[in-house]
Order: C-alpha cells, then structure tokens, then sequence
C-alpha cells in the first residue's frame, strides 16, 4: 500500500456522530479505517510510498477514547511531526453539548464506553477531558447538538466532496431562531424582518418552497434588502478564498424555519448557483409543524 496523498483524522465525542461521519466519507470514496489501535496506525501511516509513486485514495481514520492505547497528546505530537514531514493530514473533531449527548444515550439505551456502570453524563464529562487537547488542535469543528444525521452529512459532503477551482465549498442553509442558531454557521442572516406566511391561514401549511409563499414574501417593501444581502456575500466569497478559507456556511434564519428563511436560503442558493459556485442546500427546521406558540404573534403586515 502506497502513502495516501490525503489523510483526515476523525474523532470528537462518543454519540456524536463518527460513525455518520465515516460512514459518509465511504461514500465520497474515501478508504477508511476505524479504531484501530495506535501501533497499528502508527505503522499504517509511517508506510512512505517509493518515490514518484502516486498515493491511494485519501484515508479517513476514527479515533476515539476507546481506541486501544489512546493518548490524545502523543495524537497531536504524531500528527505535528508528519505534518513537518510533508504530510497532507487534517484533523476534524465531532463537537455536542452534554445535554443532548445524554439525550441521544437515554434515548437508545446504549451505555457510554466510559461509564459502563455510572451515569452518562460521566463518562461524558471524562471523554470531554481525555479529548481536549485533539479538541484544542483539530482544524475543522462540527458540533452536531442541533443536527440531525442527514444535515451532518450534507455538511461533510459539503466540506469533503469535490471542490471546483479552488472557490470555497459552500453551504447554504434555513433554520428557525425558536429552535436555536446553527453552531456551524460563518454568516447568520435574520429574515424576520419581512412579514410572515404563518399568519395567512391559506400559507400557513405551506413552505417556502411553494410559489406563492415565495410571492407573498416578495411582495413585502422590504424585500429588496435581501438582494442587498446577495451582494455582501457576492463581494465576501472572493475574500474569503484569498484568506484561504476553504467552507463556509451561510445560514438564514426566521421564526420557525419553515417559510421566510427557506425562500431566501433557496433563492441565494439559486444566485450563487448562477455565478459559478455549487452550494449544498439543507433546510433544518422545515418539517416541523406550524405552531403558533413558536411564532409569537403576527406583525401589523402579517394579518
């Protein structure tokens, strides 16, 4: 086996989404490898390929606070050392907060590895500790507390699928402020300044993604700031490459998620899309049902 020319680290908190994670980077094409113990791993990625050979597919590597000999420090030493030999190897780390990390083990009745015999919130709080270091040093983040595995994916093939002339890999996404903001966001964008589809009885059940919500959101006077808001990021994107940044997330936000923030997150999509660029789209909050309680209460160009 040849050295790959590509080498991408995944760890991050156990429930956190790993093994969606490795699961996805397969599926792009990526060779990958979980737990294997740190001896193993060690040899694996000290296999240097004979000179003009060409590496293998880029490899994608779990790590995680059960992979035998685990030791985050001497990690991060290894990695620095072969990144000073040349190597071409990132670091992403799988973020979440406690809370819904005990969530998703009370939910499926799955033990934490670090407290088989105690509380979840344990075994997570020790995990976060023997973490901290690779959490400290990893070049890319993504805390999945408010994401669901599809949007986890969407993002990695975002960051990690094939990128086009060297223009940052971008995303695109609607969400709901009721439900909280995207912890993965570069640019945030508050669309609840246009009146809201919810209070018309007839929109209501309806999204952005149908016409006439996407009419009657247009017709509000203030629609016209958000081809103002194209051309920020218009004028942004370019600088954000010649920075080197190579995501970015840009996310638009309204009440509930459903109308406003998707018609805007679909026609920037569309605008970028004609300039040259290939965003993925996600829409976070559009299957949750309309409520009222969420939307407070309609606004004097709502009724």
């Amino acid at each position: 086996m040849t050295r790959p020319e590509r080498i991408l680290l995944v760890t991050g908190m156990s429930g956190a989404g790993k093994s969606t994670a490795l699961n996805t980077l397969e599926d792009l094409g990526w060779e990958v490898v979980d737990n294997l113990p740190l001896r193993l791993l060690d040899r694996l990625l000290g296999t240097r390929p004979s000179e003009g050979a060409s590496g293998d597919r880029p490899l994608a590597f779990g790590i995680d606070s059960r992979t035998r000999g685990f030791d985050a420090a001497a990690i991060v030493a290894r990695i620095k050392a072969m990144r000073g030999g040349g190597d071409d190897i990132a670091t992403l780390f799988l973020d979440c907060q406690g809370a819904e990390l005990e969530r998703r083990y009370s939910e499926t009745r799955r033990r934490h590895p670090l407290a088989l015999d105690r509380p979840a919130a344990d075994g997570i709080a020790r995990e976060r500790e023997l973490l901290a270091p690779l959490r400290r040093w990893a070049d890319q983040v993504i805390d999945t507390t408010s994401s669901k595995s599809n949007n986890l994916r969407l993002e990695l093939r975002a960051r990690f699928g094939e990128e086009v002339s060297g223009a940052p890999t971008l995303s695109v996404m609607s969400f709901g402020f009721a439900r909280g903001i995207p912890r993965n966001a570069d640019l945030v964008f508050d669309m609840r300044f246009l009146r809201n589809p919810h209070w018309d009885e007839t929109l209501r059940p309806l999204s952005g993604l149908d016409a006439v919500v996407g009419e009657y959101i247009a017709a509000d006077p203030g629609y016209g700031a958000v081809e103002r808001i194209e051309a920020l990021i218009e004028e942004l994107l370019p600088r954000y490459q010649a920075e080197g940044k190579s995501y970015v997330t840009i996310a638009f936000g309204c009440t509930g998620g459903r109308h406003r923030s998707v018609h805007v997150a679909e026609r920037v999509a569309a605008r970028l899309r004609g300039r040259g660029f290939s965003p993925t789209v996600a829409h976070r909050d559009l299957g949750s049902r309309p409520d009222d309680s969420t939307e407070g209460s309609p606004g004097k160009d709502s009724k």
